[in-house]
């Protein structure tokens, strides 16, 4: 059978415009994870990348063949009746942290880089994000599908001048001390537990109305390759702007010193990235509370919103900081059960 070339660049797509959110737009993600550990970082990024792409794939494989339409029917299959209705809690409550987290990230953006207070900037999205939902997620796609090229392509830009700057070697090959250097070990694992845990609720049912296996597998690899790609883009980046720990969007402001012109267009397209994330996140938490919950849509969204708008209050660095790392322990027993169920035991019911 053959692939479906364009088929797997959509899925590939999907993966990417799911994976990339508030944190990884904005650099700080990249950061927490990976370059605040200098050289050690680098490595861990072809950890995750690999992991990204082995794991990424056997999920939507899975997916196909036991036909699961919904994170949930995928997590019965992997942890069981029982166990999985804990770790649907779990995932339901780390989906709420990370919309608050983008909501966080918004404010940020407001006022870091246009001296607008932060409380306007998450009001201003949370409001789009309710005129979106009333609307449908059509425009969603279309956001996605503009703004995921784009922000590739400025990774791309700032990472070749970056690597024009005279010192870039020596920057690169730095191993700076951090107290928690342990973490470098654990954090190509936890960063890809927590991603591909909160992106299966996306991925599942991609590979369900797929259901080819050759595409959905090139569709995987080819996604999980990208985000690689742009991880070390980022990295490459970042390690050029002295004390890039200390800024709430490194990446906007590596822009602002780089190349001027372009700094808007470059907050405009991580505005972009953030607000699609808050409309996934919100959409998906929609879906599964509306199972338990006997209200109509926009009571459900409209609590969503209230308890992510007070959650982003904090500072969107220090919640980054806190909730990540906690939400990436919590996945690694996912990508474990993952990693250890053997895709050929897997059945089409």
């Amino acid at each position: 059978m053959k692939t479906n070339w364009g088929a797997a660049v959509q899925i590939a797509a999907v993966y990417v415009g799911t994976v990339v959110g508030a944190g990884f737009a904005t650099g700080r993600e990249i950061v927490e994870f990976f370059s605040r550990f200098g050289f050690i970082g680098l490595i861990g990024m072809l950890m995750s990348g690999y992991i990204l792409i082995f794991l990424g794939s056997k999920l939507m494989v899975i997916s196909a063949r036991i036909n699961a339409v919904s994170y949930e029917e995928f997590n019965e299959y992997l942890f069981g009746k029982t166990l999985a209705k804990v770790i649907n809690l779990l995932l339901l409550l780390m989906l709420l942290g990370v919309c608050a987290v983008m909501l966080s990230g918004a404010g940020a953006v407001f006022e870091e880089q246009l001296g607008i207070s932060r409380v306007y900037g998450v009001m201003i999205t949370i409001i789009l994000s309710i005129i979106v939902m009333i609307v449908g997620i059509k425009g969603l796609f279309a956001v996605n599908t503009f703004v995921v090229p784009l922000m590739i392509l400025f990774s791309i830009i700032l990472m070749v001048v970056s690597l024009r700057i005279p010192n870039f070697m020596e920057q690169l090959l730095y191993i700076p001390y951090v107290k928690d250097g342990w973490s470098a070990v654990a954090s190509p694992f936890l960063y890809t537990a927590l991603n591909l845990s909160l992106a299966q609720a996306v991925l599942v049912p991609v590979a369900a109305e797929v259901k080819d296996e050759r595409t959905i597998k090139w569709g995987g690899i080819l996604g999980g390759a990208a985000l690689t790609a742009i991880l070390i883009a980022g990295h490459f980046t970042l390690i050029m702007l002295p004390n890039f720990a200390s800024y709430e969007i490194p990446m906007a402001i590596i822009m602002k010193n780089l190349i001027p012109s372009l700094h808007w267009i470059f907050v405009l397209i991580i505005y972009g990235e953030i607000f699609t994330s808050v409309i996934g996140n919100v959409f998906g938490l929609e879906k599964q509370l509306k199972q338990y919950l006997p209200f109509p849509k926009m009571v459900i969204v409209a609590g969503i919103f209230i308890i992510s708008y007070l959650l982003s209050l904090i500072e969107y660095s220090r919640l980054l900081s806190y909730l990540y790392p906690l939400f990436g322990y919590v996945s690694l027993v996912f990508i474990i059960l993952l990693w250890m169920k053997p895709e050929n035991d897997c059945k089409k019911e």
